[in-house]
């Protein structure tokens, strides 16, 4: 059956790129949001989950979306406590709007990880008593102030993904701006801040300093989520394999660098809309690593949609790439 048929049947896709706000943290928006035009448009619709976010999915031929509070969200709260706390009303609210349509919207996790412990103790909460999916982490975590930053590979953070690895749950990797204090490259150019180039940048090095740091190797089983089709990484494969196996490792790694890009890592077409890329992509990783998205309201579910339906791939790829690969991840019963 195509694409244009199961999509005629009924909303088919499943997408996890997707993010809302909540009344009070709506002004926490990533840089260059202040440049874009339709800006009032884009905070209505992320504040807005029921029946006009369901009407778009069924236009797009989306079935079941997994909602992500949108960047920088807890990772930007600079007081640990509120931090903790915030966390835990936001997962309680989101909650409550899955279960209000649960055939149709699922959650992530938002976790304070300004205090790991408590991250780890929230993500088991969510994921055993809220039946989330997951997490889904935007970029470092601001302590103190917003140029004091840890970045998940920190020692620190080991009971966090120790208890991601126990949950067996996956963390979406989400991008942020970097810290306001080395945007050097980017001052008299905001136009390059956030989705246009510092987002792939900021969560591209990120990845690189979760592989080297050998985090892979202590949990095994860790799976990693990347948006737009990874962040840059996957198209850098054979050169920064072949540039690591030149070099004097700190933390000698226990496999090659493209082996944690194949085995710990899943990505996603969110806001990456090219079939060219996703070929590419689907080369270097395999059409199982692979999965559909969209990052509502920032991009158009409609837009992606028919991109996808008409992408110039195979049948089978593009039913495992839009279902059957986030169906297995997430462990959903549709």
């Amino acid at each position: 059956m195509s694409s244009s048929a199961m999509q005629q049947a009924k909303p088919w896709k499943i997408a996890f790129e997707e993010h809302f706000l909540l009344r009070g943290v709506e002004t926490k928006l990533p840089g260059r949001a202040g440049i874009i035009p339709d800006i009032a448009e884009k905070l209505r619709k992320i504040l807005e989950v029921g029946e006009e976010r369901i009407a778009a999915m069924d236009r797009a031929g989306i079935e079941f979306t997994i909602l992500s509070l949108n960047a920088p969200g807890i990772q930007g709260e600079v007081e640990p406590i509120h931090a903790v706390r915030l966390a835990k009303t936001v997962n309680d609210e989101l909650a409550a709007l899955v279960s209000k349509h649960p055939k149709r919207f699922g959650g992530f996790a938002a976790v304070p990880l300004q205090e790991p412990k408590a991250a780890a103790d929230e993500l088991e909460r969510a994921v055993r008593q809220l039946g989330f999916k997951g997490a889904l982490v935007n970029g470092y975590s601001n302590l103190g102030d917003e140029n004091t930053a840890e970045y998940l590979d920190e020692p620190k953070f080991l009971p966090f993904w120790e208890r991601a690895q126990d949950l067996d749950v996956p963390i979406y990797l989400h991008p942020r701006d970097p810290l306001p204090t080395q945007q050097r490259i980017y001052h008299g150019h905001p136009e390059l801040l956030a989705a246009t180039w510092a987002f792939g940048v900021e969560t591209g090095t990120h990845v690189l300093r979760l592989i080297t740091s050998g985090l892979f190797d202590r949990y095994p089983r860790l799976t990693v989520l990347l948006g737009h089709l990874g962040e840059m990484v996957p198209f850098t494969v054979w050169r920064t394999e072949k540039c690591l196996s030149q070099t004097q490792l700190e933390r000698p790694l226990k496999k090659r660098f493209s082996q944690y890009v194949c085995e710990n890592f899943y990505y996603t077409t969110a806001a990456f809309f090219s079939t060219t890329a996703l070929i590419d992509v689907m080369l270097e990783v395999g059409s199982d690593r692979i999965c559909f998205s969209i990052d509502y309201p920032w991009q158009s579910m409609e837009e992606g949609g028919a991109w996808f339906d008409g992408a110039s791939i195979s049948e089978p790829d593009r039913l495992k790439i839009g279902r059957t690969n986030a169906m297995n991840l997430f462990k959903l019963n549709l």
